[in-house]
């Protein structure tokens, strides 16, 4: 537990990556497994996270990240996407999948099936889009949190153009929307950043126990 903890204060939202220093299939395997295990509502899983390798697809994506250097100077980018349609479609794909999963018929599920139906028709569309980028958060959490553990630094980003992101990445047309991005490497030995004080508010001024 201590070293979850220890883990957490290292972490900060890195500034400068090494350019030199790049991460190895085993890391990039587990930071994609912990965002495929990641929890949501329902266990729908609205999103899709999309890995940016290729070096100038991401010179485009800074220059509409208002030329942040995270977005190529990191090892690895990721954008967290969000599905725009949560509807019957994606409940049916779910329930599908559930399915094949358990090893069990549609059928059955026939009660979990109308639940998740009537829970996504009662938002309606636009709360729904919302509630699905508020999943997408939750994946960003575990994310973070893995990579602190793996000792792999992370720099979380929502300053940039949303719609010219999605236009670069062919996102609309596959029903997604970029909510948040992330590049993962490892930190500059000189990062100022990464010497400074973590601040946070003390425990008593975050919790109330009742």
């Amino acid at each position: 537990m201590s070293n979850v903890l220890e883990a957490l204060r290292w972490r900060y939202a890195t500034k400068q990556f090494d350019t030199e220093k790049k991460l190895s299939p085993e890391q990039l395997a587990v930071l994609k497994e912990a965002l495929r295990l990641a929890p949501s509502s329902f266990g729908l899983q609205p999103w899709h996270f999309i890995v940016i390798e290729n070096a100038e697809l991401r010179e485009k994506l800074r220059k509409a990240g208002y030329d942040q250097p995270q977005i190529t100077d990191a090892s690895h980018f990721i954008v967290l996407a969000s599905e725009k349609n949560v509807d019957a479609k994606l409940v049916e794909k779910y329930v599908q999948n559930v399915s094949e999963v358990k090893n069990v018929p549609v059928e059955a599920l026939a009660g979990f099936r109308a639940m998740l139906h009537g829970a996504i028709d009662a938002k309606g569309a636009d709360t729904a889009r919302e509630w699905a980028a508020r999943q997408v958060y939750i994946a960003l959490g575990v994310l973070l949190t893995v990579a602190s553990i793996e000792k792999i630094d992370a720099a979380p980003m929502e300053g940039f153009d949303g719609e010219a992101f999605d236009n670069i990445l062919g996102l609309e047309v596959k029903g997604l929307s970029s909510c948040v991005v992330v590049g993962l490497g490892f930190r500059k030995g000189d990062d100022r950043a990464s010497f400074a004080p973590k601040v946070r508010y003390s425990e008593e001024d975050v919790f109330t126990t009742l």
